[in-house]
């Protein structure tokens, strides 16, 4: 079964099994209406930041599907019946962490792209980024899933350890390249794009620490509190990172629609006829119109 890397342990008390079980239902919700919100406040943007919100829309709806898979699979790992005094014992169907990695190897290249589409560069700046930063992120989730699924600690280190260059790689073009990017943009939305660039730089340190958890082993970092430890640092990081970012992603796709059109400035704009989208302001009128 793996058990001695924390893949799957033998038993999860009461406790443990309820909070992985709020944790899977909680990201799988808010996955859903983070990316309806986003879906629907398309037409408060520009027409050419769309496509950012549109990416983190999908970001958050891969996320959520492969959520729905992990906490069906979590159900059959750990079936119900237990009570307090009783665990939840581990069933023959093992606990695939694998699901993540599926996820991520779609949506942490999704992030990338909508993190450059909200910044609305020259196509050949854009495109030039992203031939550096989306084949690094894949690189760099192929190469820990071999490591997560593993059972010995030797193979875990070395596919962790391939897996850190292209992350080292990507840490390089966010802080450096990125950087004469961030520069030319708005001076209102500089600070905000900086501060999402550390978050999701930080988000994703979330994801090595959780990912040696079975190395570290020990009470409380191996067994069942460490396997319910990983899953909150995962869930967790994954909210922030996907649900929260994009949130972020249209923060700054609105300060920036209304610096460039008026139209799309809420103190200014009054609704567009019948499709939600913003119209030029009517003459002789500046307030919204109820």
């Amino acid at each position: 079964m793996g058990t001695d890397t924390g893949i799957s342990v033998p038993e999860l008390s009461a406790v443990q099994y309820s909070t992985v079980y709020n944790l899977f239902s909680l990201v799988i919700a808010s996955m859903i209406f983070t990316a309806l919100y986003l879906l629907f406040s398309r037409g408060r943007v520009a027409p050419r930041y769309r496509n950012a919100l549109v990416v983190s829309a999908i970001v958050c709806g891969i996320a959520a599907y492969h959520y729905i898979r992990i906490f069906d699979n979590f159900q059959a790992s750990y079936p119900a019946g237990a009570t307090i005094a009783d665990p939840h014992l581990l069933s023959n169907v093992e606990f695939n962490e694998g699901y993540r990695y599926v996820d991520w190897l779609l949506t942490v290249p999704l992030l990338l792209i909508e993190t450059v589409a909200v910044m609305a560069l020259a196509k050949s700046e854009a495109r030039k980024l992203l031939w550096k930063l989306v084949p690094a992120s894949a690189a760099m989730i192929a190469l820990g899933y071999p490591g997560e699924i593993t059972s010995e600690v030797g193979p875990r280190l070395l596919w962790g350890t391939l897996s850190t260059i292209p992350f080292i790689y990507l840490l390089w073009v966010l802080f450096v390249e990125l950087t004469r990017s961030i520069d030319r943009q708005p001076p209102q939305v500089q600070h905000t794009i900086k501060m999402l660039r550390l978050a999701l730089v930080g988000l994703w340190g979330v994801y090595p620490i959780a990912y040696l958890f079975p190395v570290i082993g020990g009470d409380f970092f191996g067994g069942s509190d460490g396997f319910v430890l990983r899953q909150a640092g995962y869930s967790i990081a994954d909210i922030l990172a996907k649900a929260a970012y994009g949130l972020a992603i249209y923060k700054i796709a609105r300060v920036k629609s209304s610096l460039e059109d008026p139209a799309y400035d809420d103190d200014h704009a009054v609704p567009g006829p019948g499709d939600g989208t913003a119209a030029r302001p009517t003459p002789g009128r500046d307030t919204v119109a109820a």
